[in-house]
């Protein structure tokens, strides 16, 4: 195939940015995107010219680092597929293909198509952990977990942090990534102590950083691992109950 990119470019944070347009030439349909942009790349260092920086990582569609928007869409128009994964077939000959970074004021631009999401970090570091002990791991068996609690939280851990559902969202909401994070601690009884101090902290940073979510759906249709809104109602139910919640009782059910 022979195709064109319109691709961002950006020194810094600071500077101005613009599209620069690049042939691609006898491409692949078994390359990834990734990969195409690799050979633009070395054709660049080749010339002489500055190398587009991007991120990247595992290339196996579980880092999460390989964040851009794809014709207007974050990680391409393939429904669950992270960037690295979408392949050139997905595209036809000729085609004009606009790549850019995530476009969020949270996410703010390091360089070209590289974004700085340090403001997940924040989130994490407020309450995504549980504080306990290390050491020799318990017996299998020693604390009972429904399987379909299991399954679920299971499915909220799916989240990679790619940050597609905050680039996809008209207000820039991180609820689906707060809310999966929550949700896979939240929903194990390992979670509980600390559920709803956990929940108040990384609710509260969250509206830091992002905006409000107003229940358009755009977040979990661009989501690479399709994480369900569901996820935001069990985040918004423990917010309310965290305000209410009588911490003396807490280890009640």
């Amino acid at each position: 195939m022979n195709l064109t990119l319109r691709i961002w470019r950006q020194e810094g944070p600071d500077a101005p940015g613009r599209f620069h347009t690049f042939d691609a030439p006898d491409v692949s349909e078994d390359m990834s995107f990734l990969e195409l942009l690799d050979i633009i790349n070395e054709r660049l260092i080749s010339e002489g010219g500055v190398p587009i920086e991007f991120d990247h990582d595992c290339r196996e569609g579980i880092c999460g680092t390989c964040s851009l928007m794809i014709n207007g869409r974050a990680h391409g128009h393939e429904r669950a597929t992270t960037t690295c994964q979408l392949h050139m077939r997905k595209f036809a000959d000729g085609d004009v293909i606009t790549v850019e970074p995530f476009r969020a004021k949270a996410f703010g631009v390091v360089r070209d198509l590289v974004v700085d999401r340090s403001s997940f970090d924040r989130i994490i570091e407020a309450g995504g952990y549980i504080s306990v002990n290390t050491g020799a791991a318990g017996d299998a068996n020693l604390t009972p977990v429904p399987k379909e609690a299991s399954d679920t939280s299971f499915d909220a851990a799916a989240c990679i942090g790619c940050g597609a559902c905050v680039a996809a969202c008209p207000n820039s909401a991180a609820q689906l990534f707060t809310s999966a994070k929550l949700a896979h601690l939240n929903l194990i009884p390992q979670g509980q102590p600390q559920r709803w101090e956990r929940t108040e902290a990384m609710v509260e940073t969250m509206e830091q950083y992002f905006g409000s979510c107003t229940n358009h759906g755009e977040c979990t249709e661009a989501c690479p691992k399709e994480i369900s809104l569901d996820f935001i109602a069990f985040m918004n139910r423990d917010y309310v109950k965290a305000k209410i919640k009588n911490r003396k009782l807490a280890g009640q059910s």
